[in-house]
């Protein structure tokens, strides 16, 4: 399990939708991991790798895109 000690904001949708579309996770998968996510307050992309439901290729690759975007 991962706790953060402070809240950690929503998944964006942009964030949902690369999931999703480029990564290639499971509509299923992405609806536990922001479950877990929002139980844990915990980031998305760490959760749903803790989980397995994404190696450490693709957590890079999230995590990359999510710096392009800021």
């Amino acid at each position: 399990m991962v706790m953060c000690s402070h809240p950690q904001p929503s998944a964006a949708e942009e964030l949902e939708q690369f999931l999703l579309r480029r990564v290639g996770l499971s509509l299923n998968a992405l609806q536990l991991g922001l479950r877990q996510a929002e139980l844990e307050q915990a980031p998305l992309p760490i959760v749903l790798w803790s989980f397995g439901l994404l190696n450490l290729e693709q957590l890079q690759t999230v995590l990359d895109w999510q710096d392009a975007q800021s």
